[in-house]
């Protein structure tokens, strides 16, 4: 059996967070994952997989999910079994604190992994002339996304591989507010995008169909701030 979940973030030592934060807040109800993780322990050839995104952005900060340590803890450390990120695989059943440090390493994002490391050695849970191996240096989002481009760009890898309730104008849609949604966490891609706005390099909204402005509410756009999400709604399709 194999016993699948997700959870926010997992310590360097195994442990996992998937149900609060350190300050207390309440995000989620554990549901059965903590059932689920012992079953992977206790059933014959049974195993626990966790899977968690390696990192997390938010007004424009990036944030490791991997992490030395955390004041909250849904799955104790005893129950570490296999972690996965989109970077790959760490299986962490049944070995030392050190190696489990090298496994998740090999699968955290790299604009982390040597901050990562460092607090590791100065805690002396790993060796200090350690080094992450060069093949495993370069976790990055862009790094992925140019792998997986070609298969996107034939159709082997759709957004949504196993169909969606979405239709195509929904899909467009989703896609530019996506966009524009990044946008607003990343300062210096905003003021670019407004500067295209107001430039008009942006596509005049005639050029747009009329059902997706009606979608959004944006057809009869009067006002500045109206005419204003118009447009930036508009330069994202």
């Amino acid at each position: 059996a194999r016993f699948i979940n997700t959870t926010m973030m997992v310590s360097l030592l195994g442990a996992a967070v998937s149900d609060g934060l350190d300050s207390g807040q309440i995000v989620s109800g554990v549901g059965g994952q903590y059932n689920f993780v012992a079953m992977g322990h206790a059933l014959p050839d049974a195993r626990s997989i966790l899977l968690l995104h390696a990192w997390r952005g938010r007004h424009g900060k990036v944030t490791s999910n991997i992490v030395w340590n955390y004041a909250h803890t849904t799955i104790p450390r005893h129950l570490r079994d296999i972690v996965i990120t989109e970077y790959g695989v760490a299986d962490l059943r049944g070995q030392a604190d050190a190696e489990v440090i090298r496994r998740l390493l090999a699968i955290a994002d790299s604009r982390f992994q040597d901050e990562l490391l460092a607090t590791a050695k100065v805690n002396g849970k790993i060796e200090l002339e350690y080094e992450i191996p060069e093949a495993q240096r370069n976790n990055r989002p862009e790094v992925v996304e140019a792998r997986l481009r070609r298969w996107r760009d034939g159709g082997l890898l759709p957004d949504f591989p196993l169909g969606t309730d979405f239709t195509n104008d929904e899909l467009a849609i989703v896609e530019a507010l996506t966009r524009l949604q990044h946008s607003t966490g990343h300062p210096l891609e905003l003021v670019k995008l407004l500067l295209n706005v107001t430039a008009g390099q942006a596509l005049s909204h005639q050029d747009v169909p009329e059902r997706y402005l009606e979608r959004m509410g944006l057809q009869d756009a009067h006002g500045l701030k109206d005419r204003l999400m118009r447009a930036l709604f508009v330069g994202n399709l």
